[in-house]
């Protein structure tokens, strides 16, 4: 072959293996198209899962996509439990009842488009009468008290973990006022303003206590809301050495009354007292105060007048006709206020529960907790008492 007829085969060589890397083959990587995935969605609670905690957070996360709404529901319907959702997840804000068949439904839409349902279902534990707590609250739903009244909430099952009870228990008025938790035991917590309740200042009080752990073993149970407001100022004060009481309305003193309080052998207590029971009519036995019927000092008054508790020790302002010689001159009862019955009519009248009664010149001192006795204690001495070794504005 000729040197010129070489070279020609060569270029033609070249050229055929230029053609095949650059012609219609194959696609390159730039080319590809990149399939969407659908949405996948996921929740803390498998579906079919028994005896679920009842404090269970329950969440949903969707990946691949975005949820756009999931409910969380008994199966009868009775109960929901709402919740929110942020970003690509959705959280529970409550609990769940016990011995409760849920239905959870999430939707969504994946990265492909496509619209997904998910629909799960659980049932939570059953628990006891024992493992459950109930809580009550005084004041009672539109109550008017007066201005020295605690918010009182008692259980029915003792709290072990007070702090996570008394995150979830609150107080807010209006006007704010400052005020704090302090537990007397752990069936039992008052909540007290750091002064006085101005008059006409509206309360609410909100305990989401409905499944929260309240420790070995024992969930709360029943949220509960109440509101309440404050009446005008009624103050008494019983001298109980100068034997009168002087009745103050909205700071202003009103009536001055005579009256006879303990005995030298039954001295009524110092102290602030407030007004926990209003009897128009009540039977006083000292069976009930601890005296045995074969005690000199034991009686049994039927239909005592006018009655108004102030201690759990059975102390209270009543009409008393029987010592009306004494009063305003001697001390003879067994640690009760006497009076004619027109005033005890009167200061019945007037008073409302919750209203302040001061106790002075009694060398015997009121013991703590014999009553509602929260206004012997200082501030610091009260936040001491809280869980939380916090106070809060009532906002």
């Amino acid at each position: 072959m000729s040197t010129w007829a070489a070279r020609a085969v060569g270029l033609l060589t070249v050229m055929v293996l230029a053609a095949s890397c650059t012609g219609g083959g194959a696609a390159s990587p730039a080319d590809e198209v990149e399939e969407k995935a659908p949405l996948s969605i996921s929740a803390s609670v498998d579906d079919g899962a028994a005896d679920v905690a009842v404090d269970s957070v329950v969440t949903v996360d969707g990946f691949d996509g975005q949820l756009a709404d999931v409910s969380l529901a008994s199966d009868d319907g009775k109960s929901t439990v709402p919740g929110e959702i942020h970003g690509v997840r959705w959280t529970a804000s409550g609990l769940l009842e016990p011995a409760t068949s849920y239905v959870l439904k999430a939707l969504g839409t994946g990265d492909d488009g496509k619209p997904v349902t998910t629909i799960s279902r659980f049932t939570t534990r059953a628990l006891t009468l024992d493992e459950q707590t109930y809580p009550a609250v005084a004041p009672l739903e539109g109550e008017t008290v007066g201005i020295g009244m605690p918010v009182i909430v008692s259980f029915d099952v003792p709290v072990i973990d007070r702090a996570a009870f008394e995150k979830r228990m609150k107080v807010t008025a209006q006007p704010a006022t400052a005020g704090g938790w302090y537990w007397l035991s752990n069936n039992t917590a008052h909540w007290r303003p750091k002064q006085y309740w101005k008059p006409g200042t509206e309360v609410s009080v909100d305990l989401g206590l409905n499944s929260v752990h309240a420790g070995n073993g024992v969930y709360g149970q029943q949220d509960q809301h109440v509101k309440f407001r404050v009446g005008r100022s009624v103050m008494t004060v019983v001298d109980t050495s100068r034997h009168r009481a002087t009745v103050k309305i909205n700071g202003k003193n009103v009536r001055t009354i005579p009256v006879s309080t303990g005995d030298a052998d039954h001295r009524s207590r110092n102290g602030i007292k407030v007004v926990m029971e209003k009897h128009r009519s009540i039977d006083m036995d000292a069976a009930t105060t601890g005296v045995d019927s074969d005690d000199p000092g034991y009686y049994n008054l039927k239909g005592v007048k006018w009655a108004m508790r102030v201690t759990n020790s059975g102390e209270f302002l009543h009409a008393a006709p029987w010592s009306a010689a004494a009063q305003g001159n001697a001390n003879v009862s067994h640690g009760c206020v006497g009076m004619s019955t027109k005033d005890a009519a009167w200061v019945f009248a007037q008073s409302k529960r919750g209203d302040v009664v001061s106790y002075v010149g009694s060398p015997r001192r009121l013991e703590p907790g014999n009553g509602w006795t929260d206004w012997n204690r200082s501030w610091d001495e009260w936040l001491e008492g809280s869980a939380l070794g916090e106070d809060a504005e009532g906002a």
